[in-house]
């Protein structure tokens, strides 16, 4: 009696494990959500002078929400190369232990007032946590090009749930109101209780998926040598440059979309948190319920071709109401939109690249995600100081960008498959 191929039963072991630890990750990802905006902008925490002004304020949360995307370009595609080189899991505990080190070092300066300890726990969080990339690169070694769609939905449905919890607990963890004893810090506590969870995690129940070993050299400047490479390939240049407007513009809206409800309904950290949720919930359903069904009927390229322009039309309708209930019906056509728009991106980010290479690609595209992270709060932080409405037009006119470049430039049978340098 045939028993299969035992090189592939522990890598199908491992897609649960891989789904949890994105949902962990993510979770301690988005306890942080409903923190930093109102951290900044109360002039009672003593993080800054209680003279300093609003313009100053959210220069420096922009500054600070950037650092990590910043040092995760470079760490992003270190450990995707690395893990091809030593394998998915060993990896993946170093980047968790990273990001448990970078939770600890935040909530400390949060606890004596250090602004530059909370600069270097974000910067180490950031360069260390290649968690993602590492998970996206597990799913595609135990994906063919059918079930990637679907698998990948799968890990954004982990992610939504993610950021339905995290921003909620957060909320709540972060506010004395709930709880004599909580502060701006015990939500980072709790992530840092959540990373060892992981580990754990990881260390316990996670078999190796990467059975195609490939040993290249690995330095920080990996990235800029791996984008000079995939930027001359025309179809992944596509991609990866509408990745990088997608990401742009989406991150205009998250993150300071916190300051939008702080200055524009005067929420607490509570309600902020609430409404993450309430995007997250969305982010779930959809990927959890019309990512798979339509990945059955369609290819990725042309589910994204309504996706994005649908996101893009959706984003300024933020602007319109002038009570913030009227968001909780705004928000689903946002949540759908991007819950088809990134799994199918990565689905075609990764078809774009061999079997070798795919912790490369993944970690390609999160660095190109970085810097799509990085660039934002730097400008926000100005731009906000303007108007507090010029963030989502941005955000609009980004990924209405993202969909014209893909409708325009996209080949639907790409000539190249990108392998490392």
């Amino acid at each position: 009696m045939s028993v299969g191929n035992p090189m592939l039963q522990g890598p199908k072991r491992s897609i649960a494990p891989v789904i949890f630890t994105v949902f962990l990750d993510l979770l301690g990802f988005g306890i942080v959500i409903p923190i930093l905006a109102p951290l900044f902008l109360d002039r009672g925490i003593g993080i800054l002078a209680p003279d300093t002004p609003f313009g100053v304020r959210t220069a420096i949360l922009g500054a600070l929400i950037s650092i990590f995307s910043v040092m995760q370009f470079f760490g992003a595609p270190v450990f995707g190369a690395l893990s091809d080189r030593y394998g998915r899991k060993p990896m993946l505990l170093l980047a968790l232990g990273g990001t448990l080190v970078g939770y600890l070092c935040f909530a400390w300066g949060i606890t004596t007032r250090n602004l530059a300890l909370l600069f270097f726990g974000r910067a180490l969080d950031g360069f260390m946590g290649g968690s993602i990339s590492i998970a996206n690169s597990a799913i595609a070694d135990v994906s063919d090009a059918a079930s990637k769609p679907r698998n990948f939905g799968l890990v954004g449905m982990a992610f939504g749930l993610g950021f339905i919890l995290g921003p909620f607990i957060g909320g709540k963890l972060g506010d004395p109101s709930v709880a004599p004893w909580f502060t701006y810090a015990t939500p980072f506590w709790f992530a840092a209780g959540l990373t060892v969870l992981n580990i754990l995690l990881v260390a316990v129940r996670f078999a190796e998926t990467n059975m195609n070993r490939r040993h290249t050299p690995v330095s920080a400047f990996t990235g800029f040598r791996n984008l000079a490479k995939a930027f001359r390939m025309k179809n992944l240049r596509t991609l990866l440059l509408t990745v990088f407007l997608l990401g742009f513009g989406f991150n205009f809206f998250t993150q300071f979309f916190q300051v939008f409800m702080v200055e524009k309904f005067a929420y607490a950290q509570s309600q902020i948190g609430d409404i993450f949720a309430y995007i997250g919930l969305w982010v779930v359903i959809t990927q959890g319920t019309l990512t798979g069904r339509l990945a059955k009927r369609h290819p990725p390229a042309r589910i994204l071709e309504y996706s994005m322009l649908a996101l893009g039309l959706s984003l300024p309708l933020l602007l319109v109401p002038r009570h913030a209930a009227i968001l909780y019906a705004i928000l689903p056509f946002i949540a759908v939109a991007n819950g088809l728009t990134m799994p199918n991106t990565t689905s075609l980010v990764s078809g774009a690249a061999g079997p070798e290479s795919q912790g490369e690609v993944m970690g390609l595209q999160q660095s190109i995600q970085a810097v799509a992270q990085a660039a934002p709060p730097l400008i926000s932080g100005f731009v906000v100081a303007l108007h507090v409405n010029l963030p989502i037009m941005i955000s609009s006119l980004s990924v209405l960008a993202a969909w014209a470049v893909f409708m325009l430039f996209f080949e639907r049978r790409p000539k190249e498959t990108f392998h490392e340098v």
